[in-house]
């Protein structure tokens, strides 16, 4: 399939899926017009990119992450992939552990928040 149709099924701009390629994190074959083309198995590649971006990962880490999937019996890539994705595991969990100490503090302030706007409607009445 064509640049368009992937973007298309995976809801992911041509720009980006460039850069997947330009990153190493996405591969395609070129027409002889120098079209990309790209397998069935790249929709499900794309998708497997977005969640890591998502997850707050860096293509660098990405791209030390991927040859786990392609290669999972080659005992050397996946002890890398493995210890790779370790540290990105515990650095999202550093992640949530601050937003939700950052969620509590806003549940304070609209907590007083409410008792003040309370405060305020009990000495108007």
């Amino acid at each position: 399939m064509r640049i368009g149709e992937l973007s298309k099924r995976t809801g992911v701009s041509s720009r980006s899926l460039r850069y997947y390629e330009a990153q190493g994190l996405l591969t395609s074959s070129r027409s002889g017009a120098g079209q990309r083309h790209y397998s069935e198995a790249e929709v499900e590649r794309v998708s497997l990119i977005r969640q890591l971006f998502d997850a707050g990962m860096s293509s660098r880490v990405i791209a030390a992450v991927l040859p786990c999937v392609e290669t999972p019996g080659d005992p050397g890539i996946v002890e890398e992939a493995f210890a790779t994705m370790a540290r990105e595991r515990d650095r999202i969990d550093a992640d949530i552990a601050r937003l939700q100490e950052a969620r509590n503090a806003l549940d304070v302030v609209m907590a007083a928040n409410r008792r003040h706007q309370e405060g305020l409607v009990t000495r108007s009445a």
